[in-house]
């Protein structure tokens, strides 16, 4: 047994590690997290990657030390994105992975991201609190010391990618590609020797500086670049990342920001298209045109708490051919029911080839159908007495109250779902009607009333 001095780590949330530099996230509780991920797991192999960020070679460096010690093998993939280590952890069939990504998070914080054998999630329901208390408790098992070991797996993360489209019946679209001065750009590189694609690069050379701002295209003011290059280039649409790609996000020909939601309803008939009596799994915020192409394809759609851990499992659960969440988080069966940020934007160039159509044309009729107030934030500290106040106003005329994830309230015309965020103290608000716009902005702005009051 070794032992060390029992300390207090603040930086563990629901689904993975996330905190402040040095305080919450440091040398010392990255090494602790590795030897109390190898005490909990027991993993023969475990894959290690890192985002681009100034502290992530150091971190890495220490939980590939803290592995080591525990046993472990260290298969380092080293600079990547999330999903390439979700696909070497179960491309080469070892026990675990680890990333060190703060994704989207301001340019002082990182973090760390779980899975165990098949990418499996592990999360604060079934792990994530045991390995917090033992890396706080400080006491390890004296174990054999394991090896690590580069690994270059790009070559097979890229042949994967493309297995997803048919190269030939691919058009030669042009295509904005916003990286954010992230990882993302990297694997554009190395997919455009295979693709008919002329790419128009914003934000593309790595920097660990963020001179154009963290990368978190959910967050308007960091959409204008994109809609500026689609507009110059008279492009076929825009793509641009978060941090750690692991989610993607869409611009029409135009320009136009297009919301995760409609883009989930896309893919979604595009799988029930090749094969129907499939599952498909969404989250609560927004569902009616989701559930209305899945039944409308022969397809079902399946509910599940919004958060990757969930939408994965219930994704195994019942098999689901595809996942989607509105905050654009996209999941695939045949990429062990993981998230991915490149196999997204690929279907939907695939899509427009196929089709002929603009995206904006492809999006369009949906959105006419299930117009949506896209998601609102409000900082509110007393949530659960904010959701009891909603939830008796409104309860007496609805046609059906679900309590899956926060509050999700229906009526013949319109629905509302309103969630209290797991990180942070605020409340997230989304509204959608029956083809009736005016109608969502009236309800938007009544529910907005009663969150500001």
């Amino acid at each position: 047994m070794t032992d060390y001095d029992p300390i207090e780590i603040t930086c563990f949330k629901a689904y993975d590690v996330r905190g402040q530099l040095p305080e919450q996230l440091n040398e010392e509780i990255a090494y602790r997290i590795g030897r109390a991920y190898a005490e909990f797991l027991s993993p023969d192999q475990v894959i290690v990657g890192r985002d681009i960020r100034k502290s992530s070679e150091e971190l890495k460096d220490a939980l590939c030390q803290g592995l080591t010690d525990g046993g472990a093998n260290v298969l380092d993939i080293g600079l990547c994105g999330t999903e390439e280590v979700y696909f070497a952890t179960f491309d080469r069939e070892v026990s675990g992975g680890i990333m060190v990504t703060a994704s989207h998070n301001p340019i002082d914080y990182n973090g760390l991201k779980f899975v165990r054998e098949q990418s499996r999630p592990i999360s604060g329901d079934n792990g994530l609190i045991d390995i917090r208390k033992i890396a706080e408790s400080g006491k390890f098992e004296k174990r054999e010391k394991g090896q690590i070991t580069a690994l270059d797996n790009e070559s097979r993360y890229i042949e994967h990618l493309l297995g997803y489209v048919d190269i030939d019946s691919l058009k030669p679209l042009k295509i904005v590609c916003n990286s954010g001065n992230a990882g993302a750009g990297k694997v554009i590189d190395l997919l455009e020797s295979h693709l008919p694609f002329d790419f128009v690069r914003v934000h593309h050379d790595i920097d660990d500086n963020f001179p154009h701002g963290i990368p978190n295209p959910l967050l308007e003011e960091n959409r204008q670049p994109t809609i500026d290059a689609v507009k110059e280039h008279s492009a076929d649409m825009g793509i641009a990342w978060d941090g750690d790609y692991d989610r993607c996000f869409f611009f029409d020909e135009s320009g136009e920001f297009i919301e995760g939601y409609y883009v989930v309803g896309l893919l979604a008939a595009s799988f029930l298209a090749k094969r129907s009596n499939q599952a498909i799994v969404h989250d609560p915020r927004l569902t009616w045109n989701t559930i209305d192409i899945a039944q409308g394809a022969g397809g079902t759609a399946v509910l599940s708490k919004t958060g990757h851990a969930f939408i994965k499992q219930i994704m195994r659960d019942h098999d689901a051919v595809y996942g989607g969440e509105m905050s654009a988080h996209h999941y695939f069966r045949d990429f062990a029911y993981c998230d991915s940020g490149m196999i997204p934007w690929l279907l939907v160039a695939g899509l427009i080839s196929a089709s002929g159509k603009p995206l904006s044309e492809l999006v369009a009729e949906r959105m006419a159908m299930f117009p949506a107030s896209g998601e609102i934030n409000r900082r509110i500290e007393n949530a659960a007495e904010k959701l009891q106040e909603i939830q008796s106003l409104y309860e007496k005329d609805a046609t059906s109250i679900d309590f899956t994830d926060g509050l999700s309230v229906e009526f013949e015309e319109w629905r509302f779902n309103v969630r209290s965020s797991n990180t942070e103290p605020l409340m997230r608000l989304n509204v959608e009607s029956r083809g009736d716009v005016a109608l969502m902005k009236e309800k938007t702005r009544e529910l907005l009333a009663i969150l500001d009051n």
